[in-house]
């Protein structure tokens, strides 16, 4: 694999389905998607059947609690095996340029190999490639399970860069009859329509990496956020899969504890993982906030009660007549006081916090809902994509939903900078159907 250091990215060596699979099969939706809508999965396994599909790479995330967890990881350990054992899988060298439609917009991505070297999740991190969100370290280790020891990676991960003039992706778009064609396919169940290129003209490589060693390069970076000399350069940030990236890390840090030669492990492909980079800038990214539902709410607890007593004589609760009333009053929120959405069994209202200590309303929320959840108020917390599903779940008995504002995407970059990682589950890239399909595959071992 060709690897350009400065930057922290390598051209890929990709895997993908030789002809004659059924690409319509052998795509599906992210795993950490649509968790609390097993229903959905169902489908996806109706669809699917026995063909050669992702599905069968992956664990969705909806199972994680189910009994026998290692029983599915054997599963997929044995389908990787199986899949290149029987050469289903064929590679190809070179960046990947991804037009993923939903609806009326086309999302722009390009896959490329980011250098885990360069990487650090941890808060207070001035590493080139950086977490956006506070990452939750007890999800890591079910996921290392997975990873550790597996031959093959199926990536869900997108990474941000902040490129408004599009000088990175932009000439591909352009020039995309130049590339050739590796894939065009509907996506199962109404998700929209995606289709990849390989860049396999060296003139077009060039390109995007003379491009990212611009937006890299520390003057131009200064500049451009209005920062002091010698700020560390943030070249990527984490968009979807922040806690994936994280465990490619933390095996390739355990791997590198683990062995002698020093030198020779930086040929790793494990030093690498296999991402989409997508322009912030992009018109068909959107930032959706990432809700919270409460399941199994103790008995005699009361949230709303508990909530006022977390944030003593700055707390209001305000009933709303109905669902679109609350969103509102939520969306239209500027500064202070954070406004956060409820719903409950018996109606809607709206949380108004004054004087907040946190940025933004999630972390405001976040901040409770830990502390309530240490203390047994309710057995569960999902993060939920979606304001049609935050309501559903909301109004069943024994739970609680909570509604929040999307975050203006054009923050992201100087937030992280100065401030550091948002709240964890601060912003999701799209609705849960508009995201990363697992297309591409890359050897790890």
């Amino acid at each position: 694999m060709k690897t350009y250091e400065s930057i922290a990215i390598g051209r890929p060596d990709i895997l993908l389905p030789k002809t004659g699979t059924d690409l319509n099969k052998w795509v599906v939706i992210a795993c950490d998607q649509f968790t609390s809508e097993p229903e959905y999965w169902k489908k996806v396994i109706e669809l699917v059947k026995d063909a050669p599909s992702t599905f069968n790479l992956i664990y969705p995330e909806v199972y994680l609690g189910e009994k026998d967890p290692d029983s599915r990881i054997a599963s997929i350990r044995y389908h990787m095996n199986l899949y290149l054992q029987e050469g289903l899988l064929e590679q190809k060298q070179g960046f990947v340029y991804v037009e993923r439609q939903t609806g009326q917009q086309t999302r722009k991505g390009l896959m490329v190999c980011i250098d885990l070297d360069q990487y650090d999740f941890h808060k207070g991190s001035s590493s080139l490639v950086r977490a956006t969100e506070g990452t939750i370290l007890d999800r890591i280790p079910p996921r290392v399970k997975i990873r550790e020891g597996a031959p093959l990676e199926v990536p869900h991960i997108m990474v941000l860069i902040d490129d408004p003039e599009n000088t990175v992706i932009g000439p591909l778009t352009q020039n995309k009859d130049r590339l050739e064609s590796l894939y065009d396919i509907e996506l199962m169940m109404d998700s929209g329509h995606l289709a990849g290129y390989r860049v396999n003209e060296s003139e077009v490589e060039n390109g995007i990496i003379q491009s990212l060693q611009v937006l890299a390069a520390p003057e131009a970076f200064e500049k451009k956020y209005d920062l002091r000399p010698q700020t560390p350069v943030l070249l990527f940030a984490m968009g979807d899969g922040n806690h994936s990236l994280a465990t490619a890390k933390s095996i390739w840090e355990k791997t590198k504890e683990k062995t002698q030669d020093k030198t020779a492990i930086l040929d790793s492909p494990l030093r690498y993982a296999l991402v989409e980079l997508v322009n912030l800038h992009d018109e068909a990214l959107n930032f959706e906030p990432i809700h919270r539902a409460l399941f199994e709410l103790a008995s005699g607890r009361d949230v709303l009660e508990e909530m006022k007593a977390f944030y003593p004589e700055r707390s209001l609760f305000v009933p709303v007549a109905s669902a679109d009333e609350m969103m509102a009053a939520v969306d239209a929120q500027q500064g202070s006081p954070h406004k956060i959405g409820v719903i409950t069994p018996s109606g809607f209202g709206v949380v108004e916090i004054i004087n907040p200590d946190s940025n933004l309303p999630v972390g405001t929320l976040q901040n409770f809902c830990d502390v309530f959840l240490e203390e047994g108020g309710a057995k569960e917390i999902d993060y939920i994509h979606g304001s049609d599903i935050i309501i559903q779940l909301g109004k069943k008995a024994g739970s609680m939903g909570f509604y929040l504002p999307a975050m203006n995407k054009h923050d992201l970059f100087k937030t992280v900078i100065l401030d550091g990682a948002t709240p964890r589950k601060t912003f999701s890239l799209g609705e849960a159907w508009e995201k990363r399909f697992y297309m591409e595959a890359r050897k790890l071992t």
